[in-house]
C-alpha cells in the first residue's frame, strides 16, 4: 500500500487554475500517457491511455474512472476502479505570491512502487504547471 504527496506552484490564480483542472476535456493536456477523456453519467469519465509496458507491445488501454469537482475548497477527487484501490486528490491554493497557486496532489495506491509513483506525480505536476501556464499566457 502507498500514500504519497507532493506539491508545486503555479504562476496562475487559484480561480483559474482550478477553473482549467475542473474541465476533464483538459486531462489529455497535462497527463502525457492519456490521449482522451469522455465525460459521461455524472461523475464518470471514460479515458484512453497510450502506454508501453515492459516486455509487452505498446497499446491503447480504455478503461472507466470517476472525478468530483469539488469546487468549496478547489479540490478534485478521482478514482478508478480495480485491484489497486487508485485514487487520489488535487488541491488549489493560493500562492505565496500574488498571481499564483500552490497546487497538491494526493495519492493512494495498493500498487506500491515508490520511485515510479514518485516519477508520475511529478511528470503530471510538471505537465500540468507547463499546460496551465501556457493557456494563460
Amino acid at each position: 500500500m502507498g500514500d504519497y504527496d507532493q506539491s508545486i506552484t503555479v504562476s496562475v490564480p487559484p480561480e483559474r487554475l482550478f477553473a482549467y483542472l475542473a474541465d476533464v476535456k483538459n486531462l489529455p493536456s497535462y497527463l502525457p500517457r492519456l490521449t482522451a477523456a469522455r465525460p459521461h453519467d455524472g461523475d464518470q469519465v471514460t479515458v484512453t491511455a497510450h502506454i508501453d509496458p515492459p516486455g509487452r507491445p505498446e497499446q491503447d488501454v480504455t478503461s472507466e474512472a470517476w472525478i468530483q469537482v469539488l469546487h468549496e475548497g478547489k479540490t478534485l477527487e478521482w478514482g478508478a476502479p480495480g485491484p489497486h484501490d487508485y485514487r487520489g486528490r488535487l488541491h488549489v491554493d493560493a500562492g505565496a505570491a500574488p498571481g499564483t497557486s500552490r497546487l497538491t496532489v494526493e495519492l493512494h495506491t495498493e500498487h506500491a512502487e515508490g520511485p515510479a509513483i514518485d516519477h508520475g506525480l511529478t511528470e503530471a505536476l510538471t505537465g500540468i504547471k507547463n499546460a496551465v501556464e501556457q493557456a494563460e499566457h
